[in-house]
């Protein structure tokens, strides 16, 4: 059994469901698990719809209608008999997220983005597994929901494993090529979960370790992993293999190529990840799995955009020791802050922090009552593992460092 993962790049248009299709003949599709993400930006798009849900009821309309139009065109694309049932299905989809929008009663942002956002997965889905039947494909249509439960943390929620593996076990022919959708899940009462952004690599993880896979497959519009990201970097180098250790401090430093939680459950049974070009299927890509280290062994270069960085210090010049930084924590993490990179002294505590829940006004106004605040928005984080000076200075040149942190393998840079 085999697990692909094809995400938003892959299927943007017509022709990038064609090339899938293309792909999956190269590469063989038998005993396969193929998760596929929402098509191009859908998933950005279906976040204004949300937006306008809550700050313009007027506009929910117009911006869900843009969404439908955008996929009708791909349908009219691929299916020549205007007769076909993907009209239908993907029209029942959409109207049932208008109901929802409809009838919706909680005021929960959360709740309802879990609701709403996921219907660009399951359009997504359902127009590649019937694109796939008319050219003579056979594939099993799962909505991931009825497979991966978990809690109700909405837009970041846990799987639950116990009852995942048996929805898995029950409900999966592996002897079939399955298609089903990244991002999602569902909690007890059945009301959709998201995983977190990017969230469809974990999904393939879930779905590889439930399922014994042989391996895990990332399809991307790169040739593998690079040792920076080419829209942030102009020189980039493709790594051939990493050890599951490095990858993962790779992806906790914010690689993007790699989901954070992807790699753990691959891990735990050793389940190979690789990262493969869908424009060049039968390239090498990179393998990332047991073993040691990296290869070739070259800096690798992780910018986290849009951060936040404060720094505080105690009113009365005391020491800042456990219980004030016990409580700064706590802070964080009532307001839904994640912490990239922490430097203290005896009177002074930096941290920069992911503000995407955007808890950062409320959050500033508490900390201010008891401590001295200052606060850079829109920072960027840069880590550097595998350093070497000249990978450093390539950093600090011309730019303003607020913060600099140097380990024995990694160095990050806060700057302006």
């Amino acid at each position: 059994m085999r697990v692909f993962k094809f995400g938003g790049a892959s299927v943007k248009d017509a022709n990038g469901v064609r090339n899938v299709v293309k792909v999956l003949q190269e590469v063989g599709h038998e005993d396969t698990f193929v998760i596929i993400s929402a098509m191009g930006k859908t998933t950005n798009a279906m976040e204004k719809v949300i937006a306008a849900y809550f700050k313009d009821k007027q506009s929910v309309s117009t911006s869900l209608q843009e969404v439908i139009d955008y996929h009708q065109s791909i349908i009219s694309d691929l299916f020549q008999n205007k007769n076909h049932v993907v009209y239908g299905k993907v029209k029942a989809l959409f109207e049932e997220a208008k109901s929802f929008l409809l009838r919706n009663k909680s005021p929960k942002n959360a709740f309802v983005y879990d609701q709403v956002v996921g219907y660009g997965e399951l359009v997504s889905t359902t127009i590649v597994s019937e694109y796939l039947m008319v050219v003579g494909i056979p594939n099993v249509w799962q909505d991931v929901r009825g497979l991966i439960k978990t809690n109700n943390s909405y837009r970041d929620a846990s799987v639950n494993w116990d009852r995942t593996q048996k929805e898995v076990s029950t409900k999966v022919d592996m002897t079939k090529l399955n298609i089903s959708q990244g991002f999602l899940g569902s909690d007890d009462n059945n009301f959709t979960t998201t995983l977190g952004r990017e969230g469809s690599d974990y999904t393939a993880a879930i779905l590889g370790y439930c399922l014994n896979a042989d391996s895990v497959t990332i399809w991307k519009d790169v040739p593998g992993v690079l040792n920076a990201d080419p829209r942030n970097f102009e020189e980039t180098q493709l790594l051939d293999y990493i050890s599951y250790r490095e990858a993962i401090e790779l992806a906790f430093y914010g690689a993007s190529v790699i989901h954070p939680k992807t790699l753990q459950p691959l891990q735990r049974k050793e389940i190979p990840l690789h990262v493969k070009s869908f424009i060049n299927p039968t390239g090498e890509g990179t393998t990332v799995g047991k073993g040691i280290g990296i290869s070739p062994k070259v800096p690798c270069f992780i910018v986290k955009k849009n951060q936040v960085l404060l720094k505080l210090s105690s009113l009365d010049f005391s020491f800042i020791v456990e219980n004030n930084i016990s409580e700064i924590f706590k802070m964080f993490h009532d307001h839904r802050m994640k912490v990239d990179l922490i430097q203290n002294s005896a009177i002074s505590f930096s941290v920069c922090l992911d503000n995407k829940f955007n808890g950062l006004e409320t959050m500033l106004n508490e900390l201010k009552r008891k401590f001295k605040v200052v606060c850079h928005e829109n920072v960027s984080l840069y880590t550097i593992r595998h350093f070497d000076d000249k990978a450093v200075k390539s950093l600090q040149n011309g730019r303003s460092v607020l913060v600099e942190q140097h380990g024995k393998e990694t160095v990050q840079l806060v700057v302006k």
